[in-house]
């Protein structure tokens, strides 16, 4: 279990699709009537839709909020021409592996500012694709700034520095080893409490959201388990003081001013909502016989596509775990897949890799193309006594899966400069030939 030395500032609502209900102040709360005539406190009701109104019961996503003025209120967005737009980033699909050295962190940037598109796939305007990002950042977002995608659900992963976000449905305190997901349209701040700060970011342009995988066989319990999510609490803000909201629709920036606070939202009930988890509350599932099962016991979060089994996108974590299973090569074997894989480090060092990938850096195995462990560490699991053995041991890595074939922009193949030019060529050419043909009798 992860476990950390600073207890956490705020308190939440545990649970996982649940309909929750919180109140910072008594009674804001309107009874039986969601939108009522004068809703308690001189509030006003506004819903938040984050799936279609008629969708079916259990993928429906709604919250009301009772806020002091409606989101509504502000001027006109305006297209923030001083900063860059993802709208026009081209994504370049490359058959090759690629593997990142650990990415710069912009001090001088904000969370905002410190965006950087590595990959993605799709087409926002049609709600169907993924984006891959880093943030590195030094500064604190002021505190009279808001963003919001109105793209896509964004998964985030910390992987150096805590983030303090306030969101409209309240606080959230996010630690490297946790993760945060904040819907589409929610509007969030972050502040940095630990100063600098870098991770990634998995964005989902559909609107399926994050949703737990199914367990089938293994039961009802295992891998990431509904009661170890947390929810914010409500918590406003009562300001006049002039606010920017900056918002990212289709990809490009654009900045609206308003006289009160994005914060404002004095209670709420409803399933639409951000939420954390801690990676170290995860139940992993392995062999007690032989064999390697699939790298989907791993799955902490999946967004679903329309074909059975298949996803727009997976989020697997590798965390600290006991290997037992006999006659088996234990790494993960070599393999080609359907799928697209997007991997990073959060901490100490990955158990398929002798060297080259490190914390903060990233690879990327493309659709179909071949993976596996390097050559130093396929030779030691082929020769190596197959007792009981915990790898992992300090160490956290993750997976982007996507069944969509992901291109990369040119910054994360040239501009960001930490590409591993010889990535493929240290991994595998050195891999030892074995074969041997019988000799006839």
């Amino acid at each position: 279990m992860t476990s950390f030395s600073t207890p956490d500032p705020y308190t939440y609502h545990n649970g996982f699709n649940s309909h929750f209900e919180s109140e910072s102040i008594p009674n804001s709360l309107p009874v039986a009537c969601n939108s009522p005539q004068k809703p308690p406190l001189g509030l006003y009701a506004e819903k938040l839709s984050g799936s279609a109104f008629t969708a079916p019961r259990h993928s429906n996503k709604q919250t009301w909020l009772y806020r002091i003025l409606p989101s509504a209120s502000h001027i006109p967005f305006t297209l923030q021409t001083s900063t860059r737009s993802f709208s026009t980033e081209k994504l370049t699909p490359l058959p090759n592996q690629l593997r990142w050295d650990p990415f710069d962190i912009n001090k001088s940037a904000t969370f905002l500012t410190g965006l950087q598109l590595v990959a993605g796939a799709g087409d926002i305007p049609t709600k169907n694709g993924i984006g891959i990002y880093i943030y590195s950042c030094g500064q604190s977002m002021p505190e009279t700034e808001a963003f919001y995608s109105a793209d896509g659900d964004m998964l985030i992963v910390p992987q150096e520095g805590d983030l303090d976000v306030r969101t409209e449905l309240g606080r959230i305190y996010v630690r490297p080893s946790e993760i945060l997901v904040i819907p589409r349209g929610i509007r969030y701040n972050v502040a940095l409490p630990t100063g600098q700060a870098r991770g990634y970011i998995l964005e989902s342009f559909t609107p399926q959201h994050f949703e737990l995988p199914e367990l089938g066989p293994i039961g009802s319990n295992g891998l990431a388990n509904p009661r170890d999510f947390q929810i914010p609490k409500a918590d406003y803000v009562d300001s006049q003081e002039t606010h920017t909201v900056i918002t990212k629709f289709a990809g490009a920036f654009y900045e609206a001013k308003q006289n009160h606070s994005p914060f404002d939202v004095v209670s709420w009930h409803g399933n639409y909502y951000p939420f954390k988890y801690d990676l170290g509350r995860f139940n992993t599932i392995g062999t007690i016989s032989y064999d390697h099962p699939d790298p989907s016991i791993f799955t902490v979060l999946t967004v679903p596509s329309s074909l059975p089994g298949t996803a727009i996108a997976d989020f697997v974590v590798f965390p600290p775990r006991w290997l037992v299973g006999e006659n088996t090569f234990r790494p993960p074997w070599y393999h080609r897949n359907c799928m697209s894989e997007f991997m990073g480090l959060i901490k100490g060092g990955y158990d398929a890799k002798a060297s080259g990938f490190n914390p903060g850096g990233a690879s990327l195995h493309n659709v179909m193309a071949g993976h596996g462990p390097d050559a130093e560490t396929a030779e030691k699991a082929s020769e190596c006594p197959l007792n009981p053995a915990k790898v992992g041991e300090g160490s956290l890595a993750f997976m982007f899966e996507s069944v969509f074939m992901v291109g990369v922009t040119d910054w994360g193949v040239q501009k960001c400069g930490k590409v591993q030019e010889d990535y493929n060529v240290e991994s595998w050419t050195g891999v030892k030939r074995r074969f041997e043909v019988p000799k006839k009798e």
